[in-house]
């Protein structure tokens, strides 16, 4: 059981930490630009894709690439996989690109497959992830992700980060019938770690992350600022806004 300290306020008794993975635990833009890129890579060889066209499919999956940046409302990086396919055939459609349900399916597995060879250039840790994962490690609290990746590519990503052996639980969105901003994935983890609500606490950067944690009736949720929301955004939700995870406390 540990005492966090989030800006002046200590949040006291936790035995869970809950954490979103994209934006909060690892980079979020590093990881989707290059995983929606090598979808429309692959969506290229198949169709011929000229450059615009190419940046206009990315643009609608959610990733702006003049700017930097992903799109706030997603889909990717916020919403689930197959919501994030019915985009890129939406866009491929609405340029005159015959895509299937079915090619699609396969070209996101391909990119999947492709992503395993390159996974030291798209997965980027957080300012002071290792720092606090390892500090509520040793301190016996328990770490939990719920994210809306697929668990089996969650886990592949802590894996790498190195932090999977200190990870007690992974809930992907593959896990639950709801998920973000319902409370399916929390109550989950709850029910596996036989931890009551009233000693837990979720760390995300986006607002349906906070709106999962309220709606478990968690003692806290702690938005970061490091992902897709603005901190004004994030401050209309929850009192607990920091930039990132390295300003979280354990003491």
């Amino acid at each position: 059981m540990v005492d966090i300290k989030i800006n002046t306020d200590v949040i006291k008794d936790i035995r869970l930490m809950i954490f979103d993975k994209d934006g909060t635990l690892m980079d979020l833009y590093n990881y989707w630009s290059q995983m929606v890129g090598y979808r429309v890579e692959l969506a290229n060889k198949k169709f011929g894709l000229g450059e615009s066209e190419k940046k206009k499919v990315m643009y609608d999956m959610g990733v702006d690439l003049e700017n930097h940046r992903l799109k706030s409302d997603g889909p990717v990086g916020l919403k689930k996989r197959e919501i994030v396919m019915q985009a890129m055939m939406d866009s491929l459609n609405s340029l005159g690109f015959p895509i299937t349900q079915d090619i699609c399916c396969e070209i996101f597995k391909e990119a999947d497959r492709m992503s395993l060879d390159h996974l030291a250039e798209i997965i980027k840790p957080v300012d002071g992830m290792h720092r606090l994962i390892d500090t509520l490690h040793k301190k016996g609290c328990r770490i939990a992700v719920a994210t809306t990746d697929k668990t089996e590519r969650a886990t592949l990503a802590l894996r790498f980060l190195k932090i999977s052996d200190k990870v007690d639980i992974v809930v992907g969105e593959d896990m639950v019938k709801k998920y973000k901003p319902y409370p399916d994935m929390v109550n989950l983890i709850l029910k596996l770690s036989s931890i009551d609500q009233n000693h837990a606490v979720i760390v995300g950067d986006a607002i349906t992350d906070v709106e999962m944690g309220i709606n478990a009736g968690l003692k806290a949720a702690v938005a970061v600022c490091s992902g897709l929301t603005p901190k004004k955004d994030l401050l209309n939700k929850t009192r607990y806004v920091i930039d990132d995870i390295s300003h979280i406390m354990v003491i």
